[in-house]
C-alpha cells in the first residue's frame, strides 16, 4: 500500500514538474512571435495567416514547428556562419527550442493577461520623423493570377537639386500584396518612355526595369528594418531624375487594388560621404567561365572576377542576384596580402526572398584587391522553379525565363576608422545564441490599466539586472515599494504586484534599473 501511494505521489509529482517546464505561449512564445515573425504575419500582411492571437497560433502549430525547425522561418537566406549582417532576421537555437518544446507539450496558453501587448501595424512607416520625400505609384490592381508579375512604375522625383537620402523605406498601399520592392534612380527618361508606352499604370519588367543607365537606390522585403546607412553617409539622387518603383505582386493576388508609397529621409546637404551601389560583379563583364549559358538538363557552376581594385574602399553591403535557375551563390574578397573576406553566401537560392544585406560592422577593401563571385544553376527538372519544361537553353536576359549573375555593392571611398564603424552591435559583440529582443523596447506596458487590485508589469531587459520597483504618486511621492534591488531575468518578463489598499487615483509605475529610470502611467480604481 505505501509503495503505491508513493508511486501516485511520484506520477502527480512528475506531471506538475514537467508541465510547469513546458513553455508557455503568454509568457515564452509570444514574445518570441511578434519579434520575429507577426511583421508579415498579421491580418492584411503578406503571409497567408496571422500569428498574433494565442489560438491563431495553436491553429498552426504543427506549420510552425516544422518551419523553425528546419530554419526555413523567417526568411533569412545568407548563411549566418559565412560573414554577419546588420538586423538579421534569424531565431536563435534557444528560441526554437522554446516553440518546440511549447508545441511538444500540447501548446499551454499560461494567463494570457501576462502576454506582451500584441504589436500594431500600421502603414504610416519605422523611420521616426516626417520623410523629406514620399513618392506614390498610381492605384494599379494586380493583374498576377497563375504567375507572378513585376510591375515597374516610373515616377518623377521633383528634385530641383541634388539629394544624399540617408534612409527610405516602401509602405505597401496592400500589405498583403507586396512581396517585395526594388528602387531605382533613372536621369535617362527611358524608364518615363517605357512607362508611357505601355497600357498601364506602369509596365512589367522581370530582372531589372529595362534600362541599364537606371541604378539601384534600395530593396525592401517585408519584415525587414529600412535600408538606411550610418550617420554621415548618403546615396546621392540627382536633380530631376526619375525614382522607378518595381513591385512583385504573387501569383493569386489578380484584382487586389495596391498604391504602394516610398518614403525617402534625406542626408544634410554638407558634410556627406556619398556611398555608391552598383553591380560590380556582372555576367557581362567579369564572368571568367562564360559566357552565362546553361544547357538543358544540366547543373552548372560560374565564376566571376573583379580584379585589381584601383582605390582603398569601404564596404556598407551587398546584394546578390540570380533569377529562377539559381540554386547558390556566394562573394569573397582577397586582399593584396593573400587574406580572405567572407562577404555573402545564399545556399538555397530563393528569387522570392532576396534583399540587400547591410554589413554589421563596415569592412575595408583595400587597393589591388580582387573580388569574386561563384554561382550555380539548375536548369534541370529537378528544379522546381524552372520555367521551362520540359527544361530548355537558358542564356544571360532580363526575361522571366533568362538568368543573371550579378552582386551589387554598396561601398565608398575608404577613409581611416572606417573598418571600426558598427552598424549593429548586437550582431558584432553578442554571441548569435543570445541575441534578440522584444520590439526593441525595455518597457512595454502595465496591465489592466486601470486596475483595482493587481498589476502586471510587462518589461524585457537586454541583461538581467537589479532593480526597484516603486508606485509614487503625482507629486513624486512613493506610494509603494515593489522590490528593492531585486533581480530581474533577461528577456521578456511579466510581473504581478497587488495594488490593494491604494487609494484609488492616477499614478506612475517605475523601474529602477542600473542605467535609467523606465516610467509608465496607471490609473487605480475601486
Amino acid at each position: 500500500m505505501v509503495k503505491k501511494i508513493l508511486a501516485v505521489i511520484t506520477a502527480v509529482f512528475c506531471c506538475t514538474w514537467a508541465n510547469a517546464q513546458t513553455p508557455k505561449w503568454a509568457t515564452d512564445v509570444a514574445p518570441i512571435l511578434y519579434n520575429n515573425c507577426t511583421s508579415c504575419h498579421h491580418d492584411g500582411g503578406i503571409a497567408p495567416f496571422s500569428l498574433i492571437s494565442y489560438g491563431s497560433a495553436v491553429a498552426y502549430s504543427s506549420s510552425i514547428k516544422i518551419e523553425v525547425s528546419l530554419g526555413k522561418m523567417p526568411p533569412w537566406p545568407p548563411d549566418r556562419s559565412y560573414s554577419r549582417f546588420a538586423h538579421e532576421r534569424l531565431l536563435t537555437a534557444t528560441e526554437i527550442s522554446t516553440i518546440v518544446d511549447w508545441i511538444n507539450g500540447g501548446t499551454p496558453s499560461g494567463t494570457l493577461s501576462m502576454a506582451p501587448p500584441e504589436p500594431v501595424y500600421t502603414n504610416t512607416g519605422a523611420i521616426p520623423g516626417t520623410p523629406d520625400l514620399v513618392l506614390k505609384i498610381p492605384t494599379y490592381t494586380s493583374t498576377a493570377d497563375t504567375g507572378d508579375i513585376y510591375q515597374c512604375f516610373t515616377i518623377p522625383s521633383g528634385l530641383l537639386t541634388d539629394k544624399y537620402i540617408r534612409a527610405f523605406e516602401a509602405i505597401p498601399g496592400n500589405p498583403s500584396i507586396v512581396h517585395h520592392v526594388l528602387v531605382f534612380a533613372d536621369t535617362t527618361g527611358k524608364c518615363a518612355s517605357l512607362d508611357a508606352a505601355f497600357l498601364g499604370p506602369g509596365y512589367p519588367d522581370f530582372g531589372g526595369v529595362g534600362s541599364d543607365s537606371a541604378f539601384m537606390v534600395g530593396v525592401w522585403v517585408p519584415g525587414s528594418d529600412p535600408m538606411s546607412f550610418p550617420p554621415g553617409f548618403g546615396l546621392k539622387i540627382p536633380r530631376n531624375a526619375d525614382i522607378v518603383v518595381q513591385v512583385h505582386y504573387p501569383a493569386g493576388s489578380a484584382g487586389m487594388i495596391d498604391s504602394t508609397e516610398i518614403h525617402f529621409h534625406f542626408a544634410p546637404t554638407t558634410g556627406i560621404r556619398e556611398v555608391f551601389m552598383h553591380s560590380v560583379l556582372h555576367h557581362d563583364f567579369n564572368m571568367t567561365n562564360g559566357p552565362l549559358v546553361i544547357p538543358p538538363n544540366t547543373v552548372k557552376t560560374f565564376h566571376e572576377k573583379f580584379s585589381s581594385v584601383p582605390i582603398d574602399v569601404t564596404l556598407l553591403g551587398a546584394f546578390p542576384h540570380m533569377h529562377l535557375l539559381g540554386q547558390s551563390i556566394k562573394s569573397f574578397v582577397v586582399r593584396p596580402a593573400g587574406d580572405t573576406d567572407k562577404l555573402v553566401r545564399i545556399n538555397e537560392w530563393d528569387f522570392h526572398w532576396q534583399g540587400f544585406y547591410m554589413f554589421s560592422k563596415l569592412k575595408k577593401m583595400p587597393a589591388g584587391s580582387e573580388l569574386y563571385a561563384e554561382a550555380t544553376y539548375d536548369n534541370t527538372i529537378s528544379n522546381p522553379h524552372n520555367p521551362h519544361n520540359p527544361p530548355q537553353l537558358v542564356t544571360a536576359g532580363e526575361a522571366t525565363s533568362d538568368e543573371m549573375m550579378i552582386v551589387f555593392f554598396v561601398f565608398t571611398s575608404y577613409k581611416v576608422g572606417d573598418e571600426n564603424i558598427i552598424v549593429d552591435s548586437t550582431v558584432v559583440s553578442v554571441p548569435v545564441n543570445e541575441l534578440k529582443y522584444y520590439k526593441g523596447q525595455q518597457f512595454l506596458a502595465v496591465s489592466p490599466n486601470p486596475a483595482s487590485d493587481a498589476v502586471v508589469l510587462k518589461c524585457h531587459f537586454d541583461d538581467a539586472d537589479a532593480c526597484s520597483v516603486e508606485m509614487v504618486d503625482m507629486q513624486g511621492r512613493i506610494m509603494r515599494r515593489f522590490t528593492n534591488k531585486e533581480m530581474i531575468k533577461k528577456g521578456y518578463s511579466a510581473l504581478e504586484y497587488s495594488v490593494k489598499g491604494i487609494l484609488p487615483g492616477n499614478y506612475s509605475m517605475l523601474i529602477k534599473t542600473s542605467e535609467r529610470i523606465l516610467v509608465q502611467k496607471v490609473v487605480i480604481v475601486q
